[in-house]
């Protein structure tokens, strides 16, 4: 008769055999664990980190994010590389910052005379983006996007095999079938899918009107939501650079925001019961993410691009992978431009040559293997040429952010101040000075001087099409 250690023993053993089989926690994720597997990534445009359940906001608004996130690794710190979507979701692509693959505006050019839409094929015809990369490693590459921001004019359909972008701000109640229907003649083979909507955006309206479900207050305010009034509260705080808002009138606005989330997010539930049924979940590896946040009149302005601030640079990053049910939440620092190494890294496609050269970002799988790194994250926007700004989020938790055509520095300490309220430049004087000397220093390895906005302003006009 076996003696009780030894039972306890062998129990143990039978426990991690099982454990092991759904999905072993403390596996060891290697490079190419994923080759041939299926990418699926999901690009929700426009949702801020603030408003999704598992990275603490309170109202239930994300329960099929949030149940993506208990399946695998939550990045609570993503930082994009801009504050909107041309030149964000490009640094996605490519792992170049904005001043580098030099898509940072819907136009290039933009004068009396002389209106140039962007492409990145013009404007950095060297550049190589992650849906090139794929195709040309045997995948199947399909893209179903709100057209917009991500129009595969700019660059972003380069790689796909079908690129489908439209109507403009167009949501997923759109895109999703579009990428069904190509799916079912392409499940077969590995594929590649950029799945995109606007759903969460101020110029998308949900088909059949709000419900005020997240509403709760009665509200009495002047506003009445849609993306008419969004564009004008849009263009006041550009133009005003703040705008009078009572904090009923944000809380409304807000209210309507969460809905939108939630709509998305249940038809994202639908979209991943179909691919369950088609048998290719459990062979995809799954990336969600934001492009940018928007702005609910937490600066005293509206939507995005403007400004540097959290609501618009942090962003929702989860990595689904197939039978490792990590439940991992990570805290440490990561940025957009580190999406595309981690995806070559896991499914084993070797970064080399022109690739190598190219990607400013790496490979986030020694953060899923419970290691450190410490990641600066700099941001930049120059939208529609009203701004230019550029910040640093260094990995212990500092934030400069400076304002190129008035010389403005903001210094936030985000562990204490995370809705950045106190610029603390003048009482953490060698803090900023030290920062200040950092983000130069990478301002000018992207070629720019300290007169970039206005050598800008010289010449190109404000672009007033949206």
């Amino acid at each position: 008769m076996p003696r009780a250690g030894s039972f306890l023993i062998l129990l143990g053993i039978i426990c991690f055999s099982a454990n092991a089989h759904a999905g072993d926690t403390a596996a060891v994720i290697k490079s190419g664990q994923f080759k041939g597997y299926n990418v699926l990534l999901v690009s929700f445009d426009a949702l801020q980190a603030g408003h999704v359940g598992c990275l603490g906001y309170s109202r239930n608004t994300t329960p099929t994010i949030d149940s993506f996130a208990g399946e695998g690794f939550l990045f609570k710190n993503a930082v994009s590389q801009a504050s909107w979507t041309v030149p964000a979701t490009m640094s996605y692509f490519t792992s170049l910052y904005p001043s580098q693959h030099r898509c940072v505006n819907k136009y290039s050019v933009y004068t009396d005379n002389e209106k140039i839409l962007t492409s990145l094929k013009d404007l950095s015809p060297e550049t190589v983006t992650l849906a090139e990369v794929l195709k040309n490693n045997g995948y199947a590459t399909g893209g179903f996007t709100g057209d917009a921001g991500v129009s595969g004019h700019f660059g972003f359909g380069q790689g796909f095999d079908t690129y489908f972008d439209g109507p403009k701000f167009g949501g997923m109640d759109t895109s999703i079938p579009e990428a069904l229907k190509w799916l079912r003649s392409n499940h077969n083979r590995k594929f590649f899918i950029f799945l995109h909507g606007y759903d969460c955006h101020g110029q998308y309206d949900p088909p059949n009107g709000f419900t005020r479900r997240y509403l709760d207050f009665n509200y009495t305010g002047p506003l009445k939501g849609g993306k008419e009034e969004q564009g004008r509260l849009r263009e006041d705080s550009l133009n005003k650079n703040a705008i009078s808002l009572t904090e009923q009138d944000a809380g409304f606005w807000r209210s309507l925001y969460d809905e939108k989330i939630n709509d998305v997010d249940e038809r994202f539930r639908q979209f991943i019961e179909a691919l369950r049924k088609m048998g290719v979940l459990d062979k995809t590896v799954i990336i969600l993410v934001s492009d940018h946040g928007t702005e609910f009149y937490e600066h005293k302005r509206f939507d995005h691009g403007h400004s540097l601030y959290d609501e618009l640079i942090r962003v929702p990053l989860i990595f689904r992978l197939p039978g490792i049910k990590k439940n991992a939440v990570i805290p440490d620092q990561v940025r957009g431009i580190d999406i595309m190494p981690t995806v070559l890294d896991l499914i084993g496609i070797k970064i080399t040559g022109k690739v190598k050269n190219q990607a400013k970002g790496v490979s986030l799988r020694p953060l899923m293997n419970g290691e450190k790194l410490k990641l600066d994250a700099y941001s930049e926007t120059d939208y529609r040429f009203y701004t230019s700004k550029r910040s640093i989020r260094t990995a212990d938790g500092w934030k400069l952010i400076y304002t190129m055509e008035t010389g403005k520095k903001e210094l936030y300490n985000l562990q204490t101040d995370p809705a950045e309220t106190v610029n603390r430049v003048a009482d953490e004087q060698k803090t900023a000075y030290e920062l200040e000397q950092k983000l130069f220093a990478w301002m000018r390895s992207m070629g720019q001087g300290e007169n970039y906005h206005e050598d800008l302003l010289r010449s190109v006009l404000r672009i007033k099409e949206y």
